[in-house]
Formats: C-alpha cells, structure tokens, sequence
C-alpha cells in the first residue's frame, strides 16, 4: 500500500496570518516574504514599490512535519505553489516537497466546495490522504466522502493560531489508523 498524502497549506496551518498584528503567535518568528504569485498580482512596472508580506512562521512545525514524513507523502497545497519550496521550506528546515500546480485559482467549487477541493482530490488520484487548510467546511468533507475511494481527513485549521500540538496527534492518528497500527508515541 502506498503511504497516504499529506496536504499542507501556507497561510493558516503554518503562517497563522488572522492573529492579531501587533501579538506575534509564541513560538513564531516574523520574515518578510514576496512570493512570485504574490508579485503576479501587481504590474510590473510597480513591483519593486510591492511591500513583501509578513509572514509568521514557527521552526517547531518543522520538526513535526519531518516526522511526519515518515509517516507520509508531504505536499504542498497552497498557493505559494512552487515558492513555498524556495520561501517556507528553507525556514521550517524541509526539503523540496512537490506542490498541488492549481490549473485555476479562486474559482467556485461544485456543490459548495472550497476552490481547492476538486483539484486535491485529482491530485490524490484515490490515494488515502490528510489535508490541512484553514478554508474547509462541511461540503467538502461531503463532497470527498462522495468522490473521492480511500479515506480522507479534511482538518480545518484555525487561522489565527496555526498548526497546534493536537492537530499534529491527529494526523498521526489518522495515519496509524490506516495501516492498523497503533501510535508509538500518542503524547507527541
């Protein structure tokens, strides 16, 4: 059996962006980051005026995510695309990980759905997976549960705290239970 997918959104598993301006998350450090999606946005002739966005990052969720890679496949799910490999990954210590390439952004979803989710579950091509993002709702977990063969944990991620202790138990929960085997160290 193929190791399942872990889907790894940017801007609130990883950069709890909502929090409050003026109160850094504790554990979190400040960089300054201008990814090309990001200058994309802008014309040309004006990027150089472009203020780089903040972005809060937190070098622990680096080392949980590494475990986590030995439990499964990481990929990016974001739309940093490529440049959360040249911008996040180098902070959070992780290698190169593929991306999900959006083949369009920001468009409505079938049936009520996150923009993301048809293009996810074509990307697992019915491999197992986790994914955690801070925009999922319900119609999406009806709508994987409806399209989607193997299992699936959609984790919505609170925006304005980050990835948290439990939620990286949870995934390796999920990811124990499917291969029946229980969890070394369930207090991590």
């Amino acid at each position: 059996m193929r190791r399942p997918l872990l889907y790894l959104d940017v801007d609130g598993p990883l950069n709890p962006y909502a929090a409050k301006p003026e109160r850094r998350p504790e554990g979190y450090t400040t960089h300054r980051m201008a990814p090309e999606g990001w200058l994309a946005r802008h014309p040309v002739r004006e990027r150089h005026l472009v203020r780089p966005l903040r972005v809060w990052l937190n070098p622990e969720h680096g080392l949980r995510l590494r475990e986590l890679s030995e439990l499964y496949d990481l990929v990016w799910a974001t739309t940093w695309c490529g440049d959360a490999n040249a911008l996040i990954a180098p902070v959070l210590g992780l290698p190169e990980l593929p991306f999900v390439d959006w083949p369009g952004m920001f468009e409505e979803g079938p049936e009520g759905t996150f923009w993301k989710t048809r293009h996810v579950l074509t990307h697992a091509a019915g491999r197992p997976f986790a994914w955690v993002d801070d925009e999922l709702r319900d119609a999406d977990r009806v709508y994987v549960a409806a399209h989607h063969p193997a299992s699936a944990l959609l984790h919505r991620i609170d925006a304005r705290r980050g990835l948290r202790p439990p939620d990286f138990g949870t995934l390796r929960a999920f990811a124990h239970a499917l291969t029946g085997s229980p969890d070394p160290d369930p207090t991590r």
